[in-house]
C-alpha cells in the first residue's frame, strides 16, 4: 500500500504542474474591458466624452470582436479604429479600421474583424494595442483606451484546479480518518 504522504505529494505534483503549462499555448480567446476617455490619448486632452468597450480576441481564428459604446463627442465621429504595436503611452499605426462607425457624437458598434495578422493579435494581446475614436476637433483621437485588462481565466483551467484540490482533501481526509 502507498503512504498517504506519497499519494499527497502526487496530488500536489499534479495541481503544480497543470498549473505551470502556459495558458496562452492553449487559450483561444482573450476578452478585454476597456473604458475610453481623454486623458489617455497621447498627448491627453480634456474632452469630456467618454466610451467602453470588449474586445475580444481569438488567437486560433485569427478573429478580433469588437463591441463598442461612446457618448459626448465633441463633433460627429469621423473615424475609429485599433491601433497595434507598440509601448503604452505611443502612438502607432492603425491596424484595423472601424469600417461603417457611426459618425455620429454618441452611440453603439459592433463587428468581428477575420484574418487579423499574428502579428496584430500577439500585440494586442501583449497589451500594445488600443481603441480611438477620432472627430474634427480631436483630429489626432478624441477618446482613447488601452487594451489591457488581464484576460477572463478559461474555465477549464479552474475546473483542473478544483479537482487538483479536492482530490489533495481526499487524501488528508483519509490519513485523519485511517
Amino acid at each position: 500500500m502507498k503512504s498517504p504522504r506519497v499519494i499527497a505529494i502526487c496530488a500536489v505534483l499534479l495541481v503544480l504542474g497543470a498549473s505551470c503549462l502556459s495558458k496562452a499555448s492553449y487559450a483561444s480567446t482573450f476578452t478585454y474591458n476597456v473604458i475610453l476617455n481623454g486623458l489617455q490619448e497621447v498627448p491627453a486632452n480634456s474632452s469630456t466624452a467618454s466610451g467602453s468597450a470588449t474586445v475580444t480576441v481569438d488567437n486560433v481564428a485569427d478573429t478580433v470582436s469588437v463591441v463598442l459604446s461612446f457618448s459626448g463627442l465633441t463633433n460627429n465621429a469621423a473615424a475609429a479604429h485599433i491601433h497595434c504595436c507598440v509601448a503604452p503611452g505611443a502612438n502607432a499605426p492603425v491596424v484595423i479600421p472601424f469600417t461603417g462607425f457611426p459618425n455620429t457624437t454618441s452611440g453603439t458598434y459592433s463587428n468581428t474583424f477575420t484574418g487579423v495578422s499574428v502579428a496584430n493579435i500577439t500585440g494586442i494581446i501583449a497589451g500594445q494595442a488600443y481603441i480611438n475614436i477620432h472627430d474634427a476637433t480631436y483630429p489626432g483621437g478624441e477618446i482613447r483606451a488601452l487594451i489591457v485588462n488581464a484576460p477572463v481565466p478559461e474555465p477549464g483551467s479552474l475546473t483542473l484546479l478544483g479537482t487538483g484540490v479536492l482530490a489533495l482533501a481526499g487524501v488528508v481526509r483519509r490519513k485523519l480518518l485511517g
